[in-house]
């Protein structure tokens, strides 16, 4: 006989990992224990040698669905004499160390029993260890009920007796309820209340049928929807929200109906019916039932299926898709309350609501396929927070904050690397309160005071004005080089030697001037594209005929430009075009970027797409629109002094062009500079910034590298937006 001691990190609370150590106990004739602590999971066990071994085999196997092991030590102790094996209380360590579990669509067989069983039959909340809320609900570890916004409903007998059966599968579901003792839906139609829910379901799937628009709460937060193949009430939501034409997010049925709507892959599938349920970004087909407002002027959609009970039992009385967009105002974080709804949101027509708090707000991610490899464009419910173990250990802890769009977090310590879910853009209170909460959140999880803190170069960014005033040692990291140490970490790249492309927007940069098509050879500036004025500041990264009169001035007078008769010169009065060549004249109100998305909105402009965006990134949705693979032309282009530069407007001033050749030419040109630079220089490449979430130019840029048999690296599992580069300001200081 001998006796072992285990002690496991990953996540394994909250999931039924000790429910199924104590069945595996039980199967190889094994004594002892098992408890949560918090640092993980600790097991005792008493038996024969070989039938330990068996122990370990199974349970390193067969893990349950959502656990997952990240550290395993196991040491022989002292036999004690015991009689059975048991599942003992939580023990609450000084020191925190396990993970917190992200949210995970309702299982299958949670889904039977709400249809089969009598105590589950249609109840909104049913859920078990391998399914339903966990990061959403959770205020603090270890993962118990008491923890949890569970915490104020008691457990029936019946649902008691589930909850400490460790042969049961809802085993220690903190979120385990029933009709009789867990949370109740409310539908309310302005001052009219539906209580019932045998009724609720079926008036809500009227409601929308009838054109109504709706707010209803999910995992971590509401969304509006409507009917999506209701032009009119499309038409009037985006008024209401002041969202002329950002696409909007689609919520199907099941499988068949999404595939009535965009084109498949079979990796695709396999996302949109995956556990974390995600929204898929899919090329849209033709002529489809649902209205061409939702996403109109593009050929991407983003479709997603049910997963909570509520919206399954929805859609038992609904045929058609519905629009479930986050119910926010413009830049401002998802709404969680009920009450705020009714005050921000006074055009919804019925709120359908239920009465367990979310203790943390979680929107939904969206995914997309490229080269058959999974890019994720949001980090939200179903895989945030975002878990990175590195193969070392740091002495330090460290909280990195990010940048001011697209907003994340990452906090490190031992070899740990834990990336926030998505926060927003902080340009406003109410999205800035809700990044302060998340770093307070994550402290209270992991007993977590930072000794250093992180933060971007850009000295009136949100984060960088707040991370100045905690009086903790501050490093700043290059924002750029923070998106290429967002790959190394995801990959876990330990080499020096690389040559990374960092293309985006617009970011501060070491000489004080706006970055955005960098390129980095062990972490130097080896080129960089040239230098654009953005006039009018601010004003020009949502116009983008500025950034296309700006490339204009460089090379010609006004009155020349004016006899080109172009586009884009008749959007101005010409009090306006006056003022314009003053400012690029004076260099007033201007600044110099280097930016790769401006290049998009210049092609976006000359092409008479869109003289001003109406949301980020819709330059680039609308030339990969356009793209044409039979086109392989390209601009011609040069470097100089390692200053890359695009020939555009010499082509447009004198060849003859329509959208699709521009379109195209922009994008096969971006491949054709990355591909010639990287076999210049003979290392891996890296790729990041937000300018590669555009699916086309990607898959282009991927397929050329395999043709030049070149290794590469790209986010997967994290965005190559902003919304990764906290991670990336994590991994450069650890690393440095």
């Amino acid at each position: 006989m001998v006796r072992y001691k285990y002690k496991i990190k990953g996540i394994v609370q909250g999931v039924g990992f000790r429910p199924f150590v104590y069945k595996l106990a039980y199967q190889f004739n094994l004594i002892g224990n098992v408890l949560n602590d918090s640092d993980g999971v600790t097991i005792e066990l008493q038996g024969t040698a070989k039938n330990i071994e068996l122990f370990d085999e199974e349970l390193l196997n067969s893990l349950p669905p959502l656990a997952h092991i990240d550290s395993f030590e196991k040491h022989p102790i002292s036999l004690k004499n015991e009689t059975t094996f048991e599942i003992i209380q939580t023990n609450n360590s000084s020191t925190k160390t396990t993970l917190v579990s992200p949210d995970i669509k309702v299982c299958n067989d949670c889904l039977n029993d709400i249809k089969n069983k009598e105590k589950y039959h249609n109840y909104f909340n049913t859920n078990c260890t391998n399914c339903g809320p966990r990061y959403s609900i959770i205020k603090t570890l270890p993962y118990d009920r008491v923890n949890t916004s569970m915490s104020d409903f008691t457990l029936c007998d019946s649902c008691q007796k589930e909850y400490e059966d460790p042969t049961n599968r809802r085993y220690h579901a903190q979120p385990i309820s029933c009709k009789e003792c867990g949370p109740q839906l409310t539908l309310s139609i302005k001052n009219k209340v539906v209580n019932s829910n045998d009724e609720i379901f079926s008036k809500t799937a009227n409601l929308l049928q009838e054109g109504k628009i709706g707010a209803i709460k999910g995992m971590g937060g509401f969304h509006i929807v409507c009917d999506a193949t209701n032009d009119d009430t499309i038409t009037k939501l985006r008024a209401y929200k002041n969202r002329p034409a950002k696409p909007f997010a689609i919520m199907c049925k099941d499988l068949e109906q999404i595939q009535a709507i965009g084109d498949i892959n079979d990796k695709e599938e396999k996302l949109l019916i995956s556990k974390e349920a995600p929204i898929v970004v899919l090329n849209k087909l033709q002529n489809s039932n649902i209205s061409d407002l939702i996403a109109p002027n593009i050929t991407k959609i983003g479709c997603f299926l049910p997963y909570t009970p509520i919206h399954y039992l929805l859609f038992e009385h609904l045929d058609t898709p519905i629009v479930a967009t986050s119910a926010n105002m413009g830049g401002e974080p998802i709404i969680i309350a009920k009450e705020e709804i009714e005050t921000k949101l006074p055009f919804i027509d019925f709120i359908l609501d239920f009465n367990r708090d979310i203790i943390n707000a979680i929107d939904d991610s969206v995914v997309q396929v490229i080269d058959n490899k999974v890019q994720t464009l949001r980090l939200s419910r179903g895989y945030a927070p975002k878990v990175i173990k590195l193969p070392f250990k740091i002495d330090k802890k460290i909280l990195c904050v990010g940048a001011n769009n697209k907003s994340s977090i990452t906090i490190a310590f031992e070899d740990t690397l834990i990336l926030s879910a998505h926060i927003g853009d902080l340009d406003n209170i109410k999205a800035f309160e809700y990044f302060t909460r998340t770093i307070e959140t994550f402290k209270r999880f992991y007993d977590f005071t930072p000794d250093i803190i992180v933060h971007d170069l850009h000295p009136n960014y949100e984060t960088t004005l707040w991370a100045k005033q905690q009086n903790i040692k501050l490093i700043s990291v290059q924002h750029h080089l923070a998106h290429i140490y967002s790959v190394k970490a995801e990959h876990n790249l330990q080499k020096k030697e690389y040559i990374g492309f960092s293309f985006d927007g617009t970011g501060y940069g070491l000489d004080e001037t706006l970055w955005g098509g960098e390129v980095f050879i062990n972490d130097k500036r080896g080129y960089h594209f040239k230098p654009m004025k953005l006039l009018g500041g601010e004003k020009a990264i949502k116009e983008p005929r500025r950034v296309a009169m700006a490339l204009l001035f460089e090379n010609y007078t006004l009155e020349e430009i004016m006899r080109f008769n172009l586009p884009v010169t008749k959007t101005f009065s010409q009090i306006e075009l006056n003022l314009l060549y003053q400012s690029y004249e004076k260099n007033i109100n201007s600044f110099d970027t280097t930016s790769v998305g401006r290049l998009f909105d210049a092609v976006t402009s000359f092409c008479n797409l869109s003289q001003i965006l109406s949301y980020e990134g819709e330059s680039g949705l609308l030339l990969e629109s356009y793209y044409d693979e039979t086109i392989t032309t390209t601009f011609k282009w040069n470097i100089t002094n390692d200053i890359i530069e695009i020939k555009i407007v010499e082509f447009i001033l004198h060849n003859t062009y329509d959208t699709k050749l521009l379109a195209s030419m922009l994008i096969n040109t971006l491949s054709q500079i990355i591909v010639e630079l990287s076999s210049k220089i003979n290392f891996d490449v890296i790729l990041s910034g937000g300018v590669f979430q555009n699916k086309t130019l990607l898959q282009k840029v991927l397929v050329d590298l395999k043709a030049n048999n070149k290794k590469y690296h790209i986010n997967e599992k994290t965005p190559p937006s902003d919304g990764g580069v906290s991670l990336g300001q994590a991994y450069y200081q650890i690393n440095n």
